[in-house]
């Protein structure tokens, strides 16, 4: 069957990886069930650039979407928006929540901004300033919880963690739920809380699957680890270029260094820089937030505000930026593509006193990937070739659920079917045997587990309006 689905087999749900299947970038996924048409999520490949970084939209006719949910403001989630909204025929709804349509707006507008500071040609770049203003018009907006209606669907969304704003969507079509977790963190951090585990379980759970089977390290040790290494590199007269989006991971680290920074005061001569011209911008947008946060930040931001750093400055540009001597710079874009953060790796990467700490995924096709294998040089952008000394380090803070989280997610929710995507095709497949595993000896409950490679259809059958199970909240943000 094709994966536009057809009215003949209204009775099948049809779940198609536009992206993101057997591989993480370019989030998209294509939903066909009783005539109605959706898309969840529509980013781009962080490794790819032009209409190769596109999800494999030409597969559906855009003008028959009825509805595109977006779960959050990473660019492989959402960063092929402006292109759907403004470059395509689709006249579906939109929406996101209040916190990811605000932060969409600037995280775009500074993928532009790098596009454009690293060179790339006009044929290359997949829309334009005045696109993204235009899709800002188009996008509605929903709260957490609030249940909505479009074309006889209904969907509502639920806190996700990961980042600020981002949810996971509950759509439900003649009966039939299907939860989309997007990314989703079951652990609360310093700001954010931990995903909710929604009250109606569903019959389908399509499920990220970024880390596979592997289990993280605590955050404490993942904390401790961090400030050491970073006070290793100063210490001995070194840079520290900490790579990551300025929205999201940046907050998380911004907290920490400061903290750190603050209970040392040999360190404090050593500048801290927060390299992004979104700084100001990303500070008032958390402050707008601050309900979206954990209650640790809430009771704080009433006393003092946490994100008003005593030790971190921002630093606009390389052109303010004396590199006279060791300092921390944590700089965008998160994969050392272009920009900033690959500017002062190329600056930096020769000198063996410098370090470089990796402290989120990263996707196949990026210099943040090549070099943690440890390569002897590294081709810099203009083509020359550079010597790898530096000290590279992976502290992963990217706030995605690990095997403990994952399999304890679906225990909890027991949907009889499971469609893993987000993950490369190694890391999803040893999932998906070991929730097969879990399960294979279960006489009263059966799970089937799909992980489709991108363009290739899940179809599932449902007859009749169903009634769903439903058991106990349980949010864990405490």
């Amino acid at each position: 069957m094709d994966a536009d689905g057809t009215d003949n087999f209204s009775d099948t749900l049809v779940i198609t990886p536009l992206g993101s299947g057997q591989e993480v970038g370019r989030s998209c996924h294509y939903l066909t069930f009783k005539g109605k048409k959706i898309l969840l999520d529509c980013g781009i490949h962080p490794g790819m650039s032009g209409v190769d970084a596109l999800p494999f939209v030409d597969f559906v006719d855009c003008e028959e979407l009825d509805l595109l949910l977006v779960t959050h403001f990473h660019l492989d989630h959402c960063g092929a928006l402006p292109w759907l909204l403004e470059k395509t025929a689709f006249r579906g709804r939109c929406f996101m929540t209040h916190a990811t349509k605000a932060i969409y707006r600037m995280s775009i507008g500074d993928y532009l901004k790098v596009s454009k500071y690293s060179g790339s040609s006009d044929n290359r770049i997949l829309y334009n300033e005045e696109d993204l203003e235009k899709s800002m018009e188009k996008i509605e907006v929903i709260d957490f919880h609030e249940q909505k209606e479009v074309n006889g669907i209904k969907f509502w969304c639920h806190v996700a963690g990961h980042v600020l704003g981002a949810c996971m969507f509950m759509v439900e079509i003649a009966g039939v739920r299907i939860l989309y977790t997007g990314d989703f963190s079951r652990l609360e951090d310093r700001h954010l809380c931990a995903a909710e585990l929604p009250t109606v379980s569903p019959d389908v759970l399509i499920c990220e699957s970024t880390y596979g089977t592997q289990i993280h390290e605590s955050r404490d040790e993942r904390e401790k680890r961090f400030t050491s290494i970073v006070h290793e590199i100063v210490a001995r007269g070194g840079r520290c270029l900490i790579p990551a989006f300025a929205l999201g991971r940046a907050q998380e680290l911004l907290l920490i260094l400061d903290e750190y920074w603050e209970a040392h005061p040999e360190l404090q001569d050593i500048p801290v820089y927060y390299a992004s011209s979104l700084a100001k911008k990303c500070m008032a947008v958390y402050q707008t937030f601050v309900s979206g946060m954990n209650s640790r930040i809430q009771k704080q931001i009433a006393l003092n505000n946490p994100f008003v750093f005593k030790h971190v400055s921002n630093l606009k540009s390389i052109d303010h930026f004396e590199d006279v001597g060791p300092c921390v710079v944590l700089a965008s874009p998160g994969m050392l593509q272009n920009g900033l953060s690959r500017e002062l790796f190329e600056n930096w990467c020769t000198d063996s006193k410098n370090g470089c700490i990796i402290a989120g995924y990263c996707v196949e096709g990026t210099l943040a990937k090549h070099i943690l294998s440890e390569p002897e040089e590294i081709v810099a952008m203009n083509g020359q070739k550079l010597a790898m000394r530096l000290q590279v380090a992976y502290i992963s803070f990217s706030a995605h659920t690990d095997y403990t989280q994952t399999s304890d997610f679906i225990r909890a929710l027991r949907p009889p079917h499971l469609v893993l995507v987000h993950g490369e095709m190694n890391e999803m497949n040893r999932l998906k045997a070991a929730i097969i595993r879990q399960y294979e000896d279960e006489s009263d409950f059966h799970i089937g587990v799909y992980n489709p490679r991108n363009t290739e259809s899940v179809e599932l059958h449902f007859r009749g309006e169903k009634t769903a199970k439903v058991h106990a909240s349980n949010s864990f943000c405490i």
